[in-house]
């Protein structure tokens, strides 16, 4: 016999100035074959033509507000605030969910997992264009310890049940998504590769251009959440990225 139980899944969409990513993103929700799903949708009170968009498509969204917030994870704490959902899945301007029957795989064989992840395929722009590049690998098994050696899941494809989770820590302004993530799988039990795609992310994003700081942030992450060890693997981790990138910026330079 199939199982029917259908959580309610929350899908937040942080936007600020988003006119150019956001409706994208809210038809790849709206369009979902699964059929118990709250959106939400958190605004920074945008100057451009996001409020328009967001009016737009006002019936198929449950929650919408627009007012000033403290940054992105500030205003992804609100989305938390408003969700109801037994899960909680966010997806910023920008993203996309992979196809319109997604949720439903997910769902369609639910036994009480705690998380649900996969894969994410990066999309980058040319011009007007939007080319697929590859997608992201994961690990076959999932736990709070994949985090160690890097971004085990991107932010764009894990779902979590909405009990694991606590607030975004404000004091990490660029990769607080790691320190999150990494305190909800702690918390788990079962954990479900779905062994598919479940997200598309548009490349150029806020940790993209932040870096550095991103890396000051992740450092003080490892160290709180598993030690002096993973904080010294991860500094070597930071060594090679810093290398890797300069003897880019030298090739390119040396071929000009």
């Amino acid at each position: 016999m199939v199982n029917q139980i259908k959580p309610k899944i929350s899908i937040v969409t942080v936007v600020y100035n988003g006119e150019k990513y956001l409706e994208q993103t809210l038809k790849s929700v709206i369009s979902q074959t699964y059929d118990n799903i709250e959106y939400i949708i958190i605004d920074g009170q945008s100057q451009d033509n996001t409020l328009n968009i967001i009016k737009q498509y006002e019936e198929y969204i449950s929650i919408w507000k627009s007012e000033k917030d403290y940054g992105i994870y500030d205003a992804m704490n609100k989305g938390i605030d408003l969700a109801t959902g037994e899960f909680i899945w966010f997806l910023n301007a920008g993203d996309e969910i992979y196809d319109i029957t997604t949720v439903e795989n997910v769902f369609k064989d639910y036994n009480n997992e705690d998380v649900f992840y996969g894969v994410t395929q990066l999309i980058k722009e040319n011009g007007p264009i939007k080319l697929a590049t590859k997608v992201t690998q994961v690990p076959k098994v999932l736990t709070d310890k994949s985090f160690i050696h890097g971004m085990a899941v991107s932010h764009q494809s894990i779902i979590i049940k909405t009990k694991l989770i606590q607030k975004y820590n404000l004091d990490y302004t660029i990769v607080s998504d790691h320190d999150w993530i990494i305190s909800a799988l702690k918390k788990a039990t079962y954990i479900k590769n779905t062994n598919s795609i479940l997200s598309k992310y548009l490349l150029g994003g806020f940790s993209t251009q932040n870096s550095y700081k991103g890396w000051e942030e992740k450092l003080i992450i490892m160290k709180n959440q598993y030690g002096m060890s993973a904080y010294i693997i991860n500094i070597f981790y930071f060594i090679q990225a810093l290398l890797k990138k300069n003897i880019k910026k030298y090739i390119l330079r040396r071929s000009l």
